[in-house]
């Protein structure tokens, strides 16, 4: 099986975002090769659910839900991506707003 890039991965996220009429920022660069990336799926401006891609021990990767909220713990999710950033320079996170953020991330985590 192929492995992509972080960056590749990243990239591919960005553009399929922004086909489906959302919106796509990278908030943190991290290694272009194989750093970790978190997905801050946010609705109307507001984070609401977090997504890390973490290694498996077999194909594929895990996709784990991080942290889920109604949009007023803001600060909870602020706090534990300046956590992760902090504990790990490699990271990528990349913050995405647009309608039916789950569904999208499963099918282009499904390719990744």
């Amino acid at each position: 099986m192929t492995r992509f890039t972080a960056r590749f991965l990243v990239d591919m996220l960005r553009r399929r975002i922004e086909v489906a009429g959302g919106f796509a920022a990278i908030l943190h660069s991290g290694d272009a090769q194989s750093g970790a990336i978190l997905i801050v799926a946010a609705h109307g401006g507001s984070p609401e659910i977090l997504y890390e891609k973490r290694p498996g021990w077999g194909d594929p990767p895990i996709w784990e839900t991080i942290v889920i909220h109604a949009g007023t713990e803001s600060d909870t999710v602020a706090a534990y991506v300046a956590r992760r950033c902090r504990a790990d320079a490699d990271l990528w996170v990349v913050e995405v707003d647009v309608a039916n953020s789950p569904q999208l991330i499963a099918e282009w985590g499904a390719m990744a």
